[in-house]
């Protein structure tokens, strides 16, 4: 099974887990679409986004002296966006009601974003051994 699989995989167990999930999107860290599940047709944007929002929380939680990115929580009239770092080389983006319970959000992506990282970065170094 390829890592993109693998990685699809992870956003649906993710969205199952948590039904008021409206989207789940696993992007590079430059902004490539890896995997979507229920985002919609805009999917290149939201990577695009995902990708400037982690450039923004990475060098935020540097400056002010917080260490490395590891999440980032957008609350709107309409839901939560939730971003979260998954490895060296990517970042999870997830749509949310705004019934969602957040302590919830955070535990499921916090697991989902780790699996996520270590299936994206043992590609990339299986990748690079070739």
């Amino acid at each position: 099974m390829s890592a993109e699989a693998e990685v699809l995989g992870e956003l649906r167990r993710l969205r199952a887990r948590l039904p008021q999930l409206t989207g789940a999107l696993a992007a590079s860290a430059d902004g490539l679409v890896l995997a979507q599940d229920a985002v919609g047709a805009e999917t290149e944007a939201m990577a695009a986004l995902t990708a400037a929002a982690l450039g923004v929380g990475r060098r935020l939680t540097e400056s002010t002296g917080q260490g490395g990115f590891r999440e980032l929580l957008v609350r709107g009239e309409l839901g939560y966006v939730a971003t979260y770092a998954a490895g060296g080389s990517a970042v999870l983006t997830l749509l949310a009601e705004p019934r969602v319970n957040v302590g919830r959000l955070h535990l499921e992506a916090r697991r989902s974003s780790a699996r996520i990282g270590e299936l994206v970065d043992g590609a990339l170094d299986r990748t690079d051994l070739n």
